[in-house]
């Protein structure tokens, strides 16, 4: 059920910050019309993984993200490629998580049909995703010979068996 698999997706992404509900109203006007940040300020914990880029490209290939996503011209021509190269210098965490979320949609049932279910990631899976994807010199490691004969397979059934590089 869609519902359910998005709710996992949700899970994942909740799994990169723990905050309370008043950290997320910060600034936001009340009803009253007052504004957020004249209540007494709530003690809020963020947690944020640590970002490696290393496991994030492993990762990609893991996940079999590269089956539609290029990056460094390897890959799937189904979804935009990921190259760092083409992507803003900054970028917050939370967007991609957000991006993901609203494409889940179309996604998940391609995953399932493809993968044979919906790919699941942890907050510190999707961490290091991201800065994979931010990271051009590591993007640059990313080529057909890093992928194993079954990750090689599963790209050369999409018709991206070639390596450019």
């Amino acid at each position: 059920m869609k519902t359910i698999a998005s709710l996992r997706i949700a899970a994942a992404i909740g799994a990169i910050a723990i905050a309370t509900s008043a950290f997320a109203d910060v600034g936001h006007d009340d009803s009253d019309g007052a504004a957020a940040d004249d209540h007494e300020p709530v003690q809020t914990q963020l947690l944020m993984p640590i970002m490696n880029s290393r496991r994030g490209m492993d990762l990609f290939a893991d996940k079999g993200c590269f089956t539609c996503h290029a990056v460094n011209g390897v890959g799937g021509e189904d979804a935009s490629p990921l190259d760092a190269h083409n992507m803003e210098p900054y970028m917050n965490p939370f967007d991609l998580a957000a991006k993901m979320w609203s494409m889940a949609g179309i996604m998940i049932p391609i995953q399932e049909e493809e993968m044979g279910g919906q790919i699941e990631f942890t907050g510190s899976e999707l961490a290091d995703i991201i800065a994979f994807l931010h990271d051009d010199e590591q993007q640059h490691q990313f080529t057909v010979d890093i992928l194993t004969p079954e990750q090689r397979e599963a790209m050369d059934k999409h018709g991206e068996g070639e390596d450019p590089h």
